[in-house]
């Protein structure tokens, strides 16, 4: 697939992922022997940011890490996908992390600590720069409220695309939802969202193994089919979508959509999430085979 090369700026968080594979995840109280462990760079922030690199975009990542053993690993992976760290910021303190359950049908449940996530509090001149010469600003929910709204005020009076990701569920401000270009949604956050998600011109709303729906404001809508892979870990394959999305949104919605639906499905078939995410020559593979 053809695409047009995006400037993408992703405001987001980056974490150490701590993932522990069991044949079922521990009910309230139970204890469960693990098959395996590994430590895995994520964050949606961080794994969007990877997704939408290995697709194609020219990417810059804006947040920060804990000046630890894992935010050197944490910046490191990221510059090694070709994202552009030079405004990752290293603050005092821990890194954040996320502990990470995965079953063997490949379903997680995932507990994550803020860390130095929780310390991007304001934008430096550097950083309003960077979004205000992007072509897309791609934001999610794992750093501060008010700097995301910040980030996107900035980006809506400079012409640039807003995408949000609004994950994790949490109430947000109408001023923040005003400025948002194109949302990118799981069900539970369509759900959560119905009524704000109506004002958005843009909303992709992803099905998991059923593909995804998209809708424009004037009422255009299409669905994409979902891909049969063999799951191994569903962790980090929204994120996969997202980053995708944002770095073929360029040429088109069906086409961005094909594509990162394609992006998603090759994600669940490989354990991780920064780990997982696929570059072009996977999902253009993924898509020959139809």
């Amino acid at each position: 697939m053809d695409s047009a090369a995006s400037t993408v700026v992703v405001l987001g968080s980056v974490n150490m992922d701590l993932v522990t594979t069991t044949a079922h995840r521990p009910a309230p109280g139970e204890t469960v022997l693990g098959s395996g462990f590994a430590t895995v760079p994520g964050g949606k922030g961080a794994n969007q940011a990877i997704a939408a690199a290995r697709s194609g975009a020219r990417v810059r990542f804006l947040g920060a890490i804990g000046a630890d053993a894992f935010g050197t690993t944490l910046r490191s992976t990221l510059a090694e996908a070709g994202v552009d760290t030079a405004l990752l910021r290293t603050v005092e303190g821990p890194s954040g992390v996320a502990t990470i359950v995965v079953d063997e049908s490949g379903e997680n449940s995932i507990i994550v600590v803020a860390g130095a996530n929780g310390r991007v509090t304001d934008l430096t001149e550097d950083e309003l720069v960077a979004i205000a010469a992007a072509d897309i600003l791609l934001c999610q929910l794992e750093i501060p409220l008010d700097t995301v709204a910040a980030a996107a005020r900035h980006a809506r009076a400079s012409g640039t695309i807003v995408a949000l990701n609004p994950s994790p569920v949490q109430p947000l401000p109408a001023a923040l939802w005003a400025d948002v270009d194109l949302a990118i949604v799981n069900s539970l956050e369509s759900d959560r969202y119905s009524a704000e998600l109506n004002q958005v011109p843009h909303v992709v709303r992803t099905l998991g193994g059923d593909g995804a729906v998209y809708r424009a404001g004037d009422g255009t809508e299409f669905a994409v089919a979902g891909r049969p892979v063999d799951v191994v870990d569903t962790t980090g394959a929204g994120d996969a979508f997202t980053g995708a999305l944002v770095a073929t949104w360029a040429i088109g919605p069906h086409a961005a959509v094909t594509w990162a639906n394609a992006a998603g499905a090759v994600a669940t078939t490989r354990l991780g999430a920064s780990s997982s995410i696929p570059g072009r020559a996977r999902i253009e593979l993924a898509l020959a085979a139809d």
